[in-house]
């Protein structure tokens, strides 16, 4: 039995590093604490809990974490330290020699967040102490939909990844692919619906991949989460290509809800790398699924995940990539430069990009990027849409998404409290100062 007059009246700080994924666990831990008392700090105010969750999807990541965990300590001196996530998972060891870490909670055990503060402070554990298993025995699964301080809900449908793709340590951070239940996520979605959600975004670390552990299909979990009162937008945050299978694409194509918007990783643009990285498809496939959405879709608004530098592109596979990308018809490219993860298979690869060619690439891929974005979001210039309005930034208009992702910005004189998580139309201008989204005047509320 938890003794919850432990948490009565305590305050807690958050920190979140990496995925969409992280920032959903990390909003519902903060749900969690909430429950049982726990108050969350404003402003300079000082915190009796500390919450750090960690990435660890590059040496970068790593070296963010570090310094983030170091950072709050010194900014709340007096707190209890809980660091969870990825690397905490990876390298436990590491972070519990921080001097001020007091609990490092692995991927199986975050979910029992409550259960391992409560022992901490009844004294039935040491004050720092490691909680992981090996990613073998990462079997549990932590329910999460929640919205923080956004106007978007982020569902979690599913974790862990099986691919054991040559760069990557997430299945080592993660554990094998894992999912609740249809019917639990359906729950889930309309508890949102009741709580004033309009929008939900499914996440997950390998989400084409859902039913692994119930044997049922992805596509049948849309098509359930269309039928959920309430909810007008759902978006997919990311399908690797082998996963998004062409009734996927035509079911989203006329679904009432899902958005035509995608996020795929590629990573690489050529062949002969995506076999150095045990990736399961090839550019062939991949540009038939772009051909598709955009068939069924042609307002369909689509990022890329892009690797720069892996241990093996040569520079004639870059210049595959590059032009493989330049004749695609996406929106959007997120560009990464690799980098090495100890324990990794990539490791066995003789060749090696060098740094500053890592920095050549990925600037040449992210101005590609932005004539392509450019264009899209030129393309609507003058045209009207609907779009789901969020609160405003301090001292600027208020900004949402059209339906096909196009960020949206209204001037100050139309910004409306009352309009945040209100879908309302819009007429669509120019680039705004930043050139980070479309000017837009309202027509409809």
């Amino acid at each position: 039995m938890i003794d919850t007059s432990a948490f009565q009246g305590k305050t807690a700080a958050y920190y979140t590093l990496g995925c969409k994924l992280n920032f959903s666990e990390t909003s519902t831990f903060g749900r969690m604490l909430q429950d049982m008392g726990v108050r969350t700090v404003s402003g300079d105010e000082k915190a009796d809990i500390c919450l750090i969750n960690t990435c660890s999807v590059t040496e970068v990541a790593d070296h963010k974490c570090r310094q983030t965990i170091k950072r709050m300590i010194r900014q709340h001196p007096d707190a209890f330290v809980v660091v969870t996530g990825c690397y905490a998972q990876l390298e436990p060891e590491t972070i519990v020699k921080i001097d001020g870490v007091d609990l490092v909670l692995g991927s199986n055990e975050k979910a029992q967040l409550i259960d391992f503060l409560s022992d901490a402070w009844s004294g039935k554990t040491t004050a720092k102490s490691i909680h992981t298993v090996e990613t073998k025995n990462i079997k549990s699964f932590a329910p999460s939909c929640s919205r923080g301080n956004r106007t978007r809900f982020f569902l979690k449908v599913q974790d862990g990844c099986n691919y054991f793709c040559t760069y990557c340590t997430i299945p080592y951070a993660r554990g094998f692919s894992r999912n609740p239940s249809i019917e639990s996520l359906v729950a889930q979605a309309e508890q949102a619906a009741e709580e004033g959600g309009k929008e939900i975004v499914l996440t997950g670390v390998n989400i084409g991949d859902f039913g692994a552990t119930t044997k049922e299909r992805f596509i049948d979990l849309v098509k359930a989460l269309d039928r959920v009162e309430g909810i007008k937008r759902f978006r997919i945050s990311s399908l690797e290509p082998d996963l998004i299978d062409d009734e996927l694409i035509e079911y989203c194509a006329g679904s009432r809800a899902f958005m035509p918007h995608f996020h795929i990783p590629l990573q690489s643009g050529s062949d002969a790398v995506l076999k150095l990285m045990h990736r399961r498809y090839d550019t062939s496939l991949f540009a038939h699924k772009i051909e598709l959405i955009k068939k069924c879709m042609p307002n369909a608004f689509i990022g890329v995940d892009v690797m720069v530098g892996t241990r093996g592109e040569l520079p004639e596979y870059f210049e595959e990539t590059y032009s493989f990308l330049e004749r695609l018809d996406v929106t959007q490219l997120h560009v990464f430069p690799y980098s090495e993860r100890p324990g990794t298979a990539a490791l066995k690869i003789p060749f090696i990009v060098d740094d500053k060619e890592k920095k050549i690439r990925s600037k040449r891929l992210l101005e590609l990027s932005d004539c392509k974005t450019f264009a899209f979001y030129e393309s609507y210039m003058g045209k009207t849409a609907e779009v789901l309005l969020e609160k405003a930034v301090r001292g600027r208009g208020m900004h949402g998404f059209t339906e096909n992702y196009i960020r949206v910005e209204l001037p100050m004189k139309q910004a409306d409290s009352e309009l945040d998580n209100q879908i309302v139309e819009v007429r669509l201008g120019d680039f705004n100062r930043d050139k980070t989204a479309l000017m837009a005047e309202i027509i409809k509320r």
